[in-house]
């Protein structure tokens, strides 16, 4: 039986205009299973058929540890064999070397190439970490793989469902969703890498559902290879020093701290005003602009998820200012907060 992932990545490439024969040849399937699955309106469940443990298994940490040891160097798959060899290990020499080959960083001169994307085809997605302890304070960030245009959205923990309402949100701002989402470790995105093999990972099951709604595929980095996700991470370090710290700054020196709403309420114009409307040295192109072009590209928004509330967004609001008082009222922030440009 075909794993749950596999169902899903069959209705999604047919939804994103995919031929059953190149259905086929990308999945590494027959076409009578790509048929078999497009027919079929039930998915398969994913505990039907308990994961295989492989032998690898208790070594992946040990092996993981040595590569991190050895960066920016590079340990054989032969060498780190005979390691695991001496701990235990009796599986296949081809399997580990599969697990190894895949942990190896790309040359310079492909990264380049391999992470450029089509229109509509690539977004990343990543979490900024601002604040920490009893009152947090982090950032979904999402930055479009063509054109740079990126969504910020501030809040308070980073659960499954906070993570779906701010993908929700970020379609809304992008007016339309991508084919592909690339991710780090999340683990309310992925649970396990190569359950099922070398690069075929186990997804979490309600996360891949909301992705089956909205037609896009998760996709993972693989570890240590910062240029894979590196869109989304350069965006994050401005946010911080081109946003977060001159708002703190500004808050500070008048005895405030900074909430989410009032983060969700700056962000959104610092967003429109600085963020996407500058120019970007590598594309050379304002995103704001590339973005009318990608856009085009953009699968259409599905009906909303579940029907549950959009959340952090007071401008869906028919007057933002009905939102509940904050830990000052909304005339001080804005006194404060008036002029402001970070």
């Amino acid at each position: 039986m075909l794993r749950l992932e596999g169902f899903v990545e069959i209705q999604v490439l047919k939804r994103q205009g995919k031929s059953i024969r190149a259905i086929s040849a990308e999945l590494g399937v027959s076409r009578n299973t790509v048929r078999k699955y497009l027919r079929s309106a039930k998915k398969p469940q994913a505990k039907e058929r308990p994961a295989r443990i492989s032998k690898l298994e208790p070594f992946r940490e040990y092996i993981l540890e040595r590569v991190r040891q050895a960066h920016p160097q590079w340990i054989p798959a032969s060498v780190l064999q005979r390691e695991i060899s001496d701990r235990g290990y009796t599986g296949k020499g081809s399997i580990l070397h599969s697990y190894v080959s895949s942990l190896k960083p790309a040359a310079p001169e492909q990264a380049v190439v391999r992470f450029e994307t089509k229109p509509g085809e690539q977004l990343q997605v990543d979490w900024g970490e601002f604040r920490q302890g009893r009152d947090p304070l982090a950032a979904f960030v999402a930055t479009l793989g063509y054109s740079r245009y990126s969504y910020v959205e501030f809040v308070t923990d980073k659960t499954i469902e906070t993570l779906k309402h701010c993908h929700a949100n970020a379609f809304e701002w992008f007016e339309g969703v991508p084919r592909r989402v690339l991710y780090d470790n999340m683990k309310t995105v992925i649970l396990a890498r190569h359950t099922y093999g070398p690069g075929l990972h186990r997804f979490q099951p309600a996360f891949l559902d909301f992705a089956h709604h909205y037609g896009f595929l998760p996709q993972v980095c693989q570890p240590y290879r910062a240029q894979t996700k590196g869109k989304v991470e350069r965006f994050i370090g401005f946010l911080r020093y081109s946003f977060y710290v001159p708002l703190i700054c500004k808050l500070k020196a008048t005895g405030l701290s900074l909430d989410v709403e009032t983060a969700n309420q700056e962000v959104r114009g610092w967003l429109n005003d600085v963020a996407n409307a500058r120019s970007r040295g590598t594309t050379n192109a304002v995103p704001r602009v590339r973005w009318g072009a990608e856009r085009e590209q953009l699968l259409p928004l599905p009906p909303t998820y579940s029907g549950r509330p959009l959340i952090n967004r007071p401008d869906l609001l028919a007057d933002w200012r009905t939102v509940p008082p904050m830990q000052h009222s909304l005339e001080v922030y804005d006194a404060l907060l008036a002029g402001v440009s970070p």
